[in-house]
């Protein structure tokens, strides 16, 4: 049976490409219908859309296999937007209040915000805003709406990214003939998925670890307080081990199935041997070496990054990972060594709400977190609605209004004229041939001079009137 209201998302990753379609309950849990998904290495690069032809072509071919799983057209989805250029920038916007206004508005509040998301950025766009607090004198407040003060300072953090990743993705979606119902910043749909409101409270940082880009987000008391994308990924590490002369395919796998990010070899153990694919074998050590190596550049670059938005003794919640790198063995004892940070917790599904269906697919890996926040934060329909056509209706005769005369469109009335006589000739020459004829009759037959004298009283010409006196 088709189905005719669900929700549908789609995420562009580094690697892939993943569509889901659900329909979310009163309690807040979600019931996934269809997913799909293909792969984004021929046309994604950290995040970025270059190749917009093929970008268009895998989402024809994700929003076919929803359609063909739900039974029905899909009209619209939600849309995350994430990627390498993707960053916070501070502003702080300064109002004096007049003498009349003394007392901070709401007005004043929206003009603030206005003029900020109007700030030029070379080279780059505003996506969202999040206000940070609000200074009215010496006071502070995230809301100033009746504040009393003479001077208010707007403190704000634009989330930018390069006019490009917009302008393409936008470009991919139109080539698809696939209307994009709205356009979500990924890493705030993922923090909404993983992270309890208690958490981002009190202080947090959510690494994204994904394939090619690691995202960093910072909150505080409920409030985004930095963001930023590293170009660095679990692909660094699979590029790494394909250094002992693997394949890409065989490196990646031997890193899911072997890879330790802290491993330690005791003195005197046998080393463990590992086989490739054409028969050659090396050791254990060595393809954790280079997963060790790799990871620590990537965790030491998050701290450096948390340690920037100088909020890294402020996170009384800890750290949090999540994405598909947070897989890796002993990837969060690494960024312990380094950081000293003793909170750190690994999301490998989402927290904020439960998920019903294809558990076979969505596996708790933290791969589709992000997708499956995307999906959460919908909420229109996104099935396509035949809408049948209203019949037109026709229009009725105006009735005519009591004593009121009825008039006939197109038809004039018959205008009340004399008639001249002129132009009666025919009609009037008539008798006169009669009385003439009559004369000449009794001319001819002898007629008595009273009939001639009564059939000339029926002349009406002026002419033959003269006869009567004669």
């Amino acid at each position: 049976m088709a189905t005719t209201d669900f929700i549908a998302a789609v995420e562009l990753g580094s690697s892939h490409i993943a569509a889901v379609a659900g329909q979310k309950h009163r309690d807040g849990s979600i019931r996934v219908l269809a997913y799909a998904k293909e792969d984004a290495s021929k046309f994604m690069n950290k995040g970025v859309i270059y190749n917009i032809e093929k970008a268009a072509q895998a989402l024809t071919s994700v929003v076919n296999k929803l359609e063909e799983q739900l039974g029905s057209s899909v009209a619209k989805m939600y849309v995350g937007i994430g990627g390498q250029s993707l960053r916070t920038v501070k502003n702080v916007i300064v109002r004096t209040l007049s003498e009349d206004e003394d007392i901070v508005s709401q007005a004043l509040v929206d003009r603030l915000f206005d003029e900020n998301r109007e700030s030029p950025i070379k080279d780059m766009d505003i996506l969202d805003v999040a206000p940070q607090e609000y200074q009215i004198d010496n006071t502070s407040s995230v809301d100033p709406v009746g504040v009393a003060g003479r001077q208010i300072t707007g403190k704000y953090l634009n989330i930018v990214a390069r006019s490009s990743l917009r302008k393409n993705l936008e470009h991919s979606f139109q080539l698809a003939k696939v209307n994009i119902a709205d356009v979500f910043i990924s890493p705030l749909a993922l923090a909404h998925a993983v992270l309890s409101e208690n958490e981002m409270r009190a202080g947090c940082a959510l690494v994204d670890l994904g394939a090619q880009t690691t995202t960093v987000s910072v909150y505080k008391n409920n409030i985004l307080r930095y963001l930023c994308v590293l170009p660095l990924g679990g692909d660094n590490i699979t590029r790494d081990i394909t250094s002992l002369k693997l394949e890409d395919d065989e490196a990646e796998q031997l890193k899911l199935h072997y890879g330790d990010a802290l491993y330690e070899e005791a003195e005197g153990d046998i080393p463990v041997l590992l086989q490739s694919e054409d028969g050659r074998s090396f050791k254990l050590s060595e393809l954790n070496d280079l997963v060790g190596a790799r990871a620590e550049e990537i965790m030491s670059n998050v701290w450096n990054q948390i340690r920037l938005s100088c909020f890294d003794d402020k996170l009384l919640a800890g750290v949090f990972f999540t994405g598909g790198g947070c897989n890796l063995k002993n990837l969060d004892k690494v960024f312990y060594k380094l950081s000293g940070e003793d909170k750190v917790k690994t999301c490998r599904g989402v927290r904020s709400f439960s998920i019903q269906g294809f558990e076979d697919v969505l596996l708790k890996d933290g791969e589709a977190n992000t997708l499956l926040g995307l999906l959460a934060l919908g909420r229109e329909n996104c099935c396509l609605q035949e809408v049948e056509p209203e019949p037109v209706p026709v229009p009725e005769p105006p009735k005519p209004k009591p004593h009121e005369e009825t008039v006939v469109p197109h038809e004039e009335k018959p205008k009340t004229e004399p008639v001249h006589v002129a132009e009666e000739k025919p009609e009037e020459d008539e008798p006169r041939k009669k009385n003439e004829k009559l004369r000449e009759n009794g001319q001819k037959k002898g007629g008595s001079v009273w009939r001639t004298r009564i059939s000339s009283l029926f002349n009406f010409d002026n002419d033959d009137s003269n006869t009567m006196d004669d």
